[in-house]
This record gives structure tokens, C-alpha cells and sequence, in this order.
């Protein structure tokens, strides 16, 4: 069942476009990695559909319902939360009152600061601490738990693993069975073209903000995947 339906969507900033005519479909409880290049337009799509960045025209559906017709502020409330690229944690705030301050919706659901420290077994020693002295493994575990905190039906990661050493990239998305298995769907902004195929149930490649390449990990083949992601022909 389709949760999310993207159909012509065109978005951008002022007089600039940054997308053009996306179409993209995301299952209900899936996994779906959105990857390409620098400037491809993988974080204004999940900026276009968290309602921070306005569409020019196409549609978005979710669960059913006309997703542009509702404003940022409410989106969340209709289950849809963004862990941003670089984390944008609350400075002033310690790491339980990041996290807390996820749950301002009153989305009902499963997720608490206890059920988080579950899947981040590393911020149980930090919830006292301020953020601002955090690592970057540790705000990015604070940033995905304050978005998990408002029970999401959709949760948008934007470059999870950006600046971060490999052994916590690996630590943070074995997260995400947990967090799928709750019946939350995923989608993950990615250019770590290894990364994105492990951990996705589908995949959609963006090249100068169209879609040149979508299909499951499977099915495509590395040199496809490869090819799409440079903007290069592959070798008959």
C-alpha cells in the first residue's frame, strides 16, 4: 500500500527550480534512499514535502490525503517528521529536553525518551548533558530520537551520514529496523551509494533534480546505479 505519492512534482527556491516533474512512490513500512551527487535536489525534495520549501505545481498525496494543501506547522501533526542535515539541535537545551520537545505534537504512539535510549543505548549517559558539547554520532542519535518523538507515519532523514566516522554511521542505521518495525516508513537522503543499497527496500537515483534511475536494490545492477549517479551512459 502507498503511503506517499509524488506525481509531477516541480519545487525550488524563488526563481530558481530545483526539481522537475518527480514522480515517486513510497510503500507503507518501507525504506526508500533518495541518492545522488551534490546539487542533484535530494534535500529540497524532503524539504518540498516537510512544507519548507513551496511546490511550483505537480501533487503529493499522503495517506490519502492532498499533502500541499496543508501548511509546514501541520504536517507534523499529520505524521510526518525531518531530521535536517546537520542535526539543528537546540543548544541551550540538554539532550532529555531535545528530545522532549519532539513530542510537542501530542502524536499518540509508542515513542518515549526510555523507548529512544532503547535503540541509542549511547545517550542514556547523556541526557543531563548539554547538546552543543555532543559528538556527531550523539547529536545525530539526539536529532533522529527528537523526530521519533512526535510517532511519525513518515520520517525524513536528510544525509545521515554526513561528517561522520563509518563505525557510527553503522551504529546509527542499525536503528532502523527498530524504527520501521514500529510501522513507520523511511525516507533517507544518501550518497553513500553502499550505504543507501543496504539498508533500503527501494531506491530512486536524482540527477540536476529529475529522477534518472529508481528501482529495488536488487533489481539494479551496480554500473546502473553508478552510471545514474554521475550522469555517465553505461557500457552496452
Amino acid at each position: 500500500m502507498s503511503l506517499l505519492e509524488v506525481r509531477e512534482l516541480s519545487a525550488g527556491y524563488g526563481d530558481f527550480q530545483a526539481l522537475f516533474d518527480l514522480d515517486i512512490t513510497v510503500d507503507e513500512g518501507k525504506t526508500l534512499a533518495i541518492i545522488g551527487a551534490n546539487g542533484a535536489g535530494k534535500t529540497t525534495l524532503l524539504r518540498a514535502l516537510a512544507g519548507v520549501v513551496p511546490a511550483m505545481s505537480g501533487s503529493v498525496r499522503f495517506d490519502g490525503e492532498d499533502l500541499l494543501a496543508i501548511p509546514a506547522h501541520k504536517r507534523v501533526e499529520r505524521g510526518i517528521s525531518m531530521v535536517p542535515e546537520g542535526r539543528q539541535l537546540f543548544p541551550s537545551l540538554n539532550v532529555r529536553e531535545n528530545l522532549q520537545i519532539g513530542a510537542y505534537s501530542g502524536r499518540p504512539g509508542e515513542w518515549t525518551v526510555d523507548r529512544v535510549v532503547e535503540i541509542f543505548p549511547l545517550l542514556e549517559r547523556l541526557l543531563d548533558r548539554p547538546s552543543d558539547v555532543l559528538s556527531g554520532g550523539e547529536k545525530q542519535a539526539v536529532a533522529i530520537g527528537r523526530a521519533l518523538m512526535s510517532n511519525p507515519h513518515l520520517m525524513l532523514l536528510d544525509e545521515v551520514s554526513l561528517g561522520l566516522a563509518p563505525v557510527v554511521v553503522k551504529q546509527v542505521y542499525a536503528a532502523l529496523p527498530a524504527i520501521t518495525g514500529t510501522g513507520t516508513t523511511v525516507l533517507v537522503v544518501e550518497q553513500d551509494i553502499a550505504q543507501a543499497t543496504a539498508v533500503a527496500d527501494d531506491l530512486v537515483c536524482l540527477l540536476e533534480g529529475r529522477v534518472r534511475l529508481q528501482g529495488t536494490p536488487a533489481e539494479l545492477t551496480r554500473e546502473q546505479i553508478t552510471s545514474a549517479y554521475f550522469g555517465i551512459e553505461a557500457a552496452s
